[in-house]
């Protein structure tokens, strides 16, 4: 078996246990908190963190993917206190968060920009991947990056073209943030084919805000796993429908193409805990095994086909192996219109 990189060193991918694929430790704004620090209470903030990983092993989950990479306030050593002190096993991820621009930073380097040289962001993910993020020798075990109704715009498309070839390079899996109302998951396919990218190795995230079968269909015989991995954020797609659509496609015999999740976080600024207990009671780690998993069950998927897509297929994702589907030809996407 191969072995995976987690925030406290490899482990076989055997040890992985039930993985939700799309989660995140904290989601902060460095700015806000460095100006602000009443905002930010760091042994509270760990404590809590802690705390809500213990209950989600208790409700039997053994690892999350943490899927915060720059843009959304990466902070690999507040993850690892929290993971030093967990029974949660935290796989790190690298990449960029933006559904536009890259900060002046970036965007002024590269081909054809101010500065020139190289693209600075595959040199970047391949060292977070190869030798550790930062000085901390934490090592991702994932490449992240995002589209979302804005759509292809330069600085996303860079993006894009840079975790495909961190990707090449590493072998390192793809998830993705993508909005379901606008297709958006096509529009990555398309990009990650043309850098020569199997699309074994892609996670089209948040696909699961979507109920229409014909986009979902599309992205599947393309080759991609579906991230059905927003179970509690009704305001996206109600409970009912989000789990429907799970258990038609594994009806369908898609149980071994897709991956659960949340897309929550122990804390968020972008979404304070206040908030999300007011308008988004089941926003939350332990959703999907206090409510979801025995809401699939009712509608008829198996228990096996559960443990395919929290056990199964996140090994295999992780591991490196989800390239291969069987003796089927992965086809090559059809172009958006206007794409």
């Amino acid at each position: 078996m191969a072995n995976i990189n987690t925030v406290t060193g490899e482990i076989d991918s055997r040890h992985l246990g039930r993985v939700l694929m799309h989660e995140h430790v904290f989601v902060i704004n460095h700015e806000y908190q460095v100006n602000y620090p009443r905002t930010w209470d760091d042994e509270l903030r760990t404590a809590d963190a802690i705390a809500k990983l213990v209950a989600l092993k208790e409700a039997g989950i053994d690892t999350i993917v943490d899927l915060t990479v720059l843009g959304l306030g990466r902070d690999i050593r507040r993850v690892r206190a929290v993971a030093d002190r967990s029974p949660v096993t935290i796989v790190a991820a690298t990449g960029f968060y933006t559904f536009t621009e890259l900060p002046t930073y970036l965007r002024l380097k590269g081909p054809g920009r101010l500065i020139g040289g190289d693209e600075p962001m595959v040199e970047m993910f391949v060292r977070d991947i190869t030798e550790g993020i930062g000085d901390t020798g934490i090592r991702a075990g994932i490449l992240k990056c995002a589209t979302d109704a804005p759509g292809v715009t330069p600085d996303v498309e860079r993006v894009l073209r840079s975790v495909a070839r961190a990707h090449l390079e590493t072998g390192v899996p793809i998830s993705t943030h993508t909005d379901a109302s606008t297709q958006r998951g096509l529009d990555q396919q398309k990009i990650f084919v043309e850098e020569g990218v199997d699309l074994g190795a892609v996670i089209i995230g948040h696909s699961g805000d979507s109920d229409d079968f014909d986009y979902l269909q599309r992205l599947l015989d393309n080759g991609s796993y579906l991230g059905m991995d927003r179970f509690g954020l009704d305001s996206k797609l109600a409970f009912d429908k989000r789990v429907a659509t799970v258990a038609e496609l594994v009806r369908r015999g898609y149980a071994e193409r897709m991956v659960l999740s949340h897309d929550a976080s122990c804390h968020s600024h972008n979404f304070p805990d206040d908030y999300r207990a007011q308008h988004l009671p089941n926003w939350k780690l332990t959703h999907i095994s206090e409510d979801v998993l025995p809401a699939l069950l009712d509608a008829g998927v198996t228990q096996r086909d559960i443990d395919i897509m929290l056990v199964d297929n996140p090994r295999a994702i992780l591991a490196g192996r989800s390239q291969s589907v069987g003796d089927r030809q992965l086809s090559r996407p059809a172009p958006v219109a206007g794409s």
